[in-house]
């Protein structure tokens, strides 16, 4: 008998492609455009190299405070770990273990299948409407959880929050774990629900509005209860998931709320630039609040667009799935960077290949 049949097979989630090419544009995988915070870089210079050999604080308690501060809740509420993918493998390996289905969107964030097809988490996809929103009826049945991004990925639309709170009231049941990793860029969060709902669990990351996605920090906030949950599994799997590394310059990114505020604001006011000029040069999309644009052509495939782009080391992403496969997302860059973006598309829509 071969070990192969002891093997545990999973189709991987696939990651944006990661070029380094020198005077490539970058618009694939939804990484800020700009450093972090200065202080973040104080803070790796202020390291101790000595300091290396000792094992982190299991409990990143410096970076647990600091979230709590910052969001106004109780140090008991905050769990943090290796990016929010960590924290939401984490979340379904604690909490879906029903033999109910969780739910999901059909169009989102592609890793919720493989973490359930990991875990042997039965699931059901819920189908967006023909407009790619949410149909929050699609999550009044009985299941086994909920996992929704708010904004969605890749459509960056977001869903109401009184449209969200009928989901989360309505499965007291379930944990409804609500994913915010564009949140910054626009949206409104559920935070302030978490006081009100036991079930819920918010989850956000360093990588988006912080530009930290090379450190990988996540978190998430929830009632007390949920969180002791969560460290229960940690604990029981990884005790240091933080490096020193990324609990100081975690900290150092929390503190800097003024840079945070001028960074996504930035991204916000060139995003909606970006939007004019799509629609300028035969784009539709729908009206992302998070950053990037999920944006298809009138004449011209998507996937042409792609290759035409890519042949100008300019880098975008392209889904080869069923009902996306028109459409590209395209990164929030600099100014400077959609710019030379814009300027391709001029060029290759104006020479492209009618549908």
């Amino acid at each position: 008998m071969s070990y192969e049949a002891s093997v545990r097979r999973v189709v991987p989630y696939v990651p944006g492609e990661q070029p380094n090419r020198p005077d490539m544009i970058k618009l694939n995988t939804n990484e800020c455009p700009y450093p972090p915070s200065p202080r973040v870089e104080e803070a790796l210079r202020g390291l101790d190299a000595d300091s290396m050999r000792l094992y982190p604080d299991p409990a990143a308690s410096s970076l647990i405070q600091a979230l709590a501060a910052r969001y106004r809740v109780e140090p008991e509420q905050v769990f943090v770990g290796v990016g929010s993918d960590d924290v939401l493998a984490l979340s379904f390996l604690t909490f879906f273990n029903s033999e109910k289905p969780v739910l999901f969107p059909d169009i989102t964030y592609s890793f919720y299948d493989v973490w359930a097809d990991l875990f042997r988490i039965p699931f059901q996809t819920c189908p967006l409407r023909e407009d790619f929103t949410i149909c929050a009826e699609d999550y009044l049945k009985p299941n086994g959880g909920i996992v929704i991004p708010n904004p969605n990925a890749p459509t960056g639309l977001l869903m109401p929050l009184a449209e969200l709170e009928k989901i989360i009231a309505a499965n007291p049941d379930s944990v409804v774990i609500i994913d915010e990793a564009y949140v910054d860029f626009g949206a409104k969060s559920v935070l302030p629900l978490v006081e009100q709902y036991e079930n819920l669990l918010v989850v956000q990351t360093f990588s988006k509005s912080r530009a930290m996605a090379g450190a990988r920090i996540g978190f998430a906030i929830g009632q007390p209860k949920l969180i002791a949950y969560l460290n229960d599994v940690k604990f029981s799997f990884n005790s240091y998931t933080m490096s020193q590394a990324s609990l100081a310059v975690g900290r150092a990114a929390v503190e800097d709320e003024a840079y945070f505020q001028e960074i996504t604001g930035r991204i916000i006011k060139t995003r909606e630039q970006a939007k004019k000029e799509l629609r300028a040069l035969g784009f539709s999309f729908p009206d992302s609040k998070a950053n990037f644009i999920f944006a298809t052509h009138e004449r011209m495939s998507a996937k042409e667009i792609f290759d035409r782009l890519r042949e100008r080391d300019i880098y975008v992403r392209y889904f080869n799935k069923p009902r996306i496969d028109n459409y590209l997302r395209i990164t929030v860059g600099t100014d400077e960077q959609m710019e030379a973006l814009f300027a391709a598309l001029r060029e290759i829509v104006g020479q492209g290949t009618a549908l």
